[in-house]
């Protein structure tokens, strides 16, 4: 166990306890990156600050550091469609949208207290019962950067056929976030859908305190102006080269300790009232970060009580989120160590810049996602009837079971032998394993739990993913960031299938293609890869059971 050195910076509105092992290495890149003047550079929007190959991609990507400020005007704009919607009984609000365009506002809405249906899955069985519940009573917000995000295109053409299957409108019901330009914007416009211009200089993880993020938690009646105000009051903070700036002490933590051989970042609440804030953290920091072979990956525990946390191995940063300070108790075994502590508006900005330094202090670009496309291209080319049709290697009762080449031991032939055999490969210094369940996140939620009995089986880190929203987060560090993991994905056959209107292919045609072609470019980059599906979403107990 390596020893921690303790110190503290605080100011309005934030506090943050960080600890270290090597307070040498650590306090020179706290130094460098004020002398550097790293803070006042993003603040203005310095696409130079990551070096020559990521210029072009910064230079349209910085939009995020004052939008406490320039958001503003949404405010009034969103209240006053609330009301709007609320005179017309609309009072239940679903999101459709992926990735940094769902999370941001689950956790938003979370920590207000107010309800908001997320949808952010292609399985029929979890897009059918958001269809069914209260659709009279139901605006949807359609959230797409690109305009061309397949899961929302489907999920919105499903919505659109329910709406007129009940005599209702959807250009009364339904309400648009998109970039300028994008083809969503067109055919929104045309359809006569209220439509909300995001800024396109602005990342879909970085988009919290934009159009994105403000659109459905303001129509869902979180207070997004009091959100705004706790991101500016922490923002002169960030903005200021001082070796007090806590965004650029924490970044410095996680990049200093991912060069000293920590590189799994541990996130758990620590009395923060919006408990989600971790799953939000996850996406912006391992797709900012998880490429060229390098990256951060957060590892989402449900608390650091046993048995929810192992003792943290030396690999492993621990950052708590919230008021409580635990390391009295959980000592990390790297030496290194936080707890952040400030209101929801304000963590989102203060862990933007510190992803950024990061990305700065390990050498790579926080602002592209080269892997993330992969996965995409590979679905669209098994809905098209290209690519290769995976072949069982046995069937166990109702489990069908799958592998990449290479690693499975011929002759097994027992899911409990599989599993074994893909835990038996996790390297016990470096390694971890990446629990990927494609299915209804609401009704096979206890399948989270597998998490933390993975955990203590193999000691070593395992995070947990719904498909397909992770691919459009944590994906990119599975396929780009260092060739450590083993990846367990679950599948299953649905209660029944629900076609996507106007389109060749079904919901479930739709995300087995993502399951299989995300697996596939895994495989391909040499990832040990196992895939589990159960015949019926009955027999997920069969896996559970296994999996403890």
């Amino acid at each position: 166990m390596t020893e921690t050195a303790w110190n503290t910076v605080a100011g309005d509105g934030f506090e943050l306890f960080f600890g270290y092992a090597d307070e040498a290495s650590y306090a020179a890149t706290v130094q460098a990156l004020v002398s550097d003047g790293v803070a006042s550079g993003i603040a203005g929007r310095d696409a130079a600050l990551w070096g020559p190959a990521a210029e072009e991609e910064s230079a349209k990507r910085l939009g995020w550091v004052d939008l406490s400020e320039r958001s503003r005007p949404l405010v009034e704009e969103i209240t006053a469609l609330r009301v709007k919607l609320t005179q017309l009984g609309l009072t239940r609000v679903v999101l459709c949208g992926m990735g940094g365009s769902s999370l941001a506002p689950e956790v938003i809405c979370e920590a207000f207290g107010v309800e908001l249906d997320v949808l952010d899955s292609s399985d029929p069985d979890f897009v059918r019962t958001a269809l069914e519940s209260r659709i009279d009573e139901t605006v949807v917000v359609v959230s797409s950067k690109s305009g061309g995000t397949v899961e929302t295109d489907s999920q919105r053409r499903a919505f659109e056929k329910a709406f007129r299957d009940v005599g209702l409108d959807p250009a009364e019901r339904i309400v648009v976030v998109t970039d300028p330009g994008s083809p969503l914007e067109q055919s929104a416009r045309e359809a006569g859908y209220p439509v909300f211009l995001a800024d396109p200089e602005v990342g879909g993880r970085y988009s919290a305190l934009t159009a994105f993020g403000l659109v459905p938690s303001g129509l869902a009646g979180a207070d997004i102006s009091a959100l705004l105000d706790q991101a500016e009051a922490l923002r002169p903070a960030l903005e200021a080269d001082s070796l007090d700036n806590p965004g650029l002490r924490l970044g410095a933590l996680l990049g200093a300790a991912n060069l000293a051989g920590a590189d799994k970042l541990v996130l758990a609440n620590a009395g923060a009232p919006f408990a989600g804030f971790g799953d939000w953290a996850e996406q912006l920091v391992a797709e900012s970060t998880g490429k060229d072979g390098k990256g951060i990956l957060p590892v989402v525990v449900e608390s650091l009580d046993a048995p929810d946390f192992v003792p943290s191995t030396p690999d492993e940063v621990l950052v708590t989120i919230g008021p409580d300070f635990v390391f009295d108790d959980v000592r990390p075994a790297s030496g290194w160590g936080a707890t952040v502590d400030a209101s929801l508006g304000g963590q989102m900005l203060l862990w933007e810049y510190a992803t950024v330094v990061a990305g700065r202090v390990i050498g790579i670009n926080p602002f592209d996602q080269p892997d993330v496309e992969s996965a995409k291209a590979a679905a669209r080319e098994m809905l098209d009837g290209g690519g290769n049709q995976p072949t069982p290697v046995f069937v166990d009762g109702a489990v069908t079971v799958y592998a990449s080449p290479g690693w499975l031991p011929e002759g097994t032939s027992t899911v409990p032998a599989a599993v074994d055999a893909l835990l038996s490969s996790v390297d016990g210094r470096t390694g971890y394993v990446a629990v990927q369940a494609y299915l209804d996140r609401h009704r096979d939620a206890a399948l989270s739990g597998v998490r933390r009995t993975l955990a203590q089986r193999t000691g070593r880190p395992v995070t947990f993913g719904w498909g397909p929203r992770f691919l459009h987060s944590t994906g990119q560090y599975h396929k780009g960031g260092p060739a450590t993991g083993v990846y367990l994905q679950v599948t299953g056959q649905p209660e029944s299938d629900l076609a996507v209107p106007d389109r060749p292919f079904t919901f479930h045609e739709f995300l087995t293609a993502q399951a299989v072609g995300d697996g596939q470019v895994l495989a391909d980059k040499g990832r040990p890869v196992l895939r589990l599906h159960v015949s019926s979403p009955a027999d997920l107990e069969a896996i559970q059971g296994v999996l403890a």
